[in-house]
């Protein structure tokens, strides 16, 4: 573009550049496009309201947490918010979910499920229902839910994990707008993909994966290449298990929510033994490979954190899963964290690790939530720009390959890694936990305003609470506008030791089993003292 101007001092000149990016200009009161510096400031305003309303439907406080210890960063976790939720909605082309604009310029279920969670999350209901309605119309005749989907239409590499992703998609939606008839209408393609995913399995329960040495196959999904880490040699995976026994759960619970009570019990029993035999290869995985951690795949006994997290959040096995693997699996990823930290040697990393922060919330560790959060902010460049690649290198001028910059799927880990620390669903217990990565600086005295959350969607309707440290006291207001869950609501804020005393409007507390308080009424005024 060239812009003949001579500036003198002092000097200023507007220049408007209008590209519409579908269709033509809208028309003004005269029938045509209004060019005039007026014209153009209305139309910019009115795309500020638009963009506005769509990003501004959960709100948080305070907006700014300023950073305290040398090597910290300031967290504008609402600034963080919305621009992740921006880039997922500007990397859409018409109902497409895409992760990139230019190296993953097309829809892949995976990213797609992962960033329909993130935007219902965030109240964004009708760009999920325009995804998922879209994509399925790509299932195979089989059954098979392709990996991705781009102009040229449906890829058909296998990726294991795709049934399950698809299956995940459609039960969230309905969990979180409570429209069934999604489901219903999607009955046909949620039965399919069901046989589908039962047929994989059943591929690997045959009397030769009842040999010794193929015993650690039996019952789970065939090779594939989902997991990328496996793209030069497809492995058992166990991200394509996870994902398969979401999907089972879910096939399960659309059956009921359908009314298709004939497949209610066939799925359930689909869910069980698949859930049975994939335990137990996990187990042998760990014992023949002498390893102490949830392994990536059942060939390697490899160490691999970053996909591991999918067990707690969308999978929800932390109920079946044992506990002590769980930790110790987390515990040697903040070996690994805490070595990168002090070293200077290390050369890449990839923001999907964002997703360690929501387990580590998860896991009840929010020191480590806020120490992993502060780290992977640092790269976000440029830095006021909240955008990560998907390849993120130590030497931000060392030329090297990034992926797309900002990354939409790395968008939606970073969504839902927050969102957990302020509140998330446990469905080990059927309860919601509110506050449980809350840290404690965002609660000091002298905080303006207090700490919390307005609207953040759930399966039991809005979530807005407020926290604050007034007189003395740790004060919590949880306002009305949810259904309470079957196992409550449990608050895990940051209470300092001296608080032994909790009280729910004006009444002793009813705790947990972990000493949590639990509130079963709203709204709820909850007060922590000596």
């Amino acid at each position: 573009f060239e812009y003949k101007w001579s500036p003198g001092g002092g000097d200023t000149k507007d220049f408007f550049l209008l590209l519409p990016l579908r269709g033509s200009f809208p028309a003004g009161d005269s029938g045509a496009f209004d060019a005039t510096p007026a014209g153009i400031n209305a139309g910019w305003q009115a795309a500020r309201d638009r963009w506005n309303a769509k990003l501004g439907r959960v709100r948080f406080s305070p907006r700014i947490v300023p950073g305290g210890a040398p090597n910290q960063v300031q967290l504008d976790l609402a600034g963080i918010l919305k621009s992740q939720l921006a880039y997922i909605l500007m990397n859409r082309k018409g109902p497409a979910l895409e992760p990139g604009a230019r190296s993953y310029d097309r829809a892949w279920i995976r990213d797609g499920a992962l960033m329909s969670s993130a935007l219902l999350r965030l109240g964004d209901f009708e760009d999920v229902r325009a995804f998922l309605e879209w994509f399925a119309t790509f299932q195979f005749d089989s059954g098979k839910i392709p990996c991705c989907v781009d102009d040229r239409g449906s890829d058909p590499v296998p990726e294991n994990d795709s049934g399950g992703e698809f299956l995940f998609l459609i039960a969230e939606y309905v969990r979180y707008t409570g429209d069934r008839s999604v489901a219903q209408k999607l009955w046909p393609r949620i039965a399919a993909a069901t046989a589908y995913l039962d047929s994989l399995r059943q591929m690997r329960r045959t009397p030769e994966y009842q040999a010794e040495d193929k015993r650690v196959f039996f019952g789970l999904l065939p090779e594939s290449i989902s997991h990328e880490g496996y793209s030069a040699k497809p492995m058992h995976s166990y991200w394509d298990d996870f994902f398969a026994l979401r999907g089972f759960k879910d096939a399960a619970w659309l059956a009921g929510v359908c009314g298709k009570t004939e497949a209610v019990s066939p799925y359930a029993h689909m869910r069980d033994e698949f859930q049975k035999d994939f335990l137990e290869s996990i187990s042998r995985t760990m014992r023949e490979h002498r390893i102490d951690y949830i392994p990536g795949c059942a060939e390697l006994g490899d160490f691999d954190a970053t996909s591991t997290t999918i067990a707690l959040d969308p999978v929800g096995a932390e109920g079946v899963l044992s506990r002590k693997d769980l930790e110790r699996t987390f515990d040697k990823y903040l070996e690994y964290f805490d070595q990168r930290e002090r070293d200077t040697a290390w050369d890449v990393f990839t923001p999907y690790e964002l997703r360690t922060v929501g387990a580590m919330v998860r896991l009840g560790r929010r020191e480590e939530a806020g120490r992993l959060l502060q780290f992977f902010r640092r790269y976000c460049r440029p830095l006021g720009w909240n955008q990560w690649a998907e390849v993120v290198g130590r030497k931000e001028r060392e030329p090297r390959f990034l992926g797309d910059m900002p990354h939409a799927w790395v968008a939606s880990d970073c969504i839902r890694s927050v969102l957990d620390m302020f509140g998330y669903v446990r469905e080990s217990d059927s309860s919601l936990v509110l506050a449980a990565g809350v840290q404690p600086e965002w609660i000091q005295a002298d905080n303006e305003l207090p700490c919390g959350v307005t609207n953040q969607r759930t399966p039991f309707g809005k979530l807005t609470y407020t926290l604050r440290t007034l007189d003395g006291q740790l004060r919590g207001r949880i306002a009305a506008g949810l259904r309470i869950p079957p196992g409550g609501i449990v608050f895990d804020p940051p209470v300092k030791s001296g608080f032994r005393q909790a009280r729910v409007n004006g009444r002793p507390a009813s705790r947990n089993a972990e000493g949590k308080v639990v509130v079963r009424r709203l709204p709820a005024n909850i007060v922590y003292s000596n």
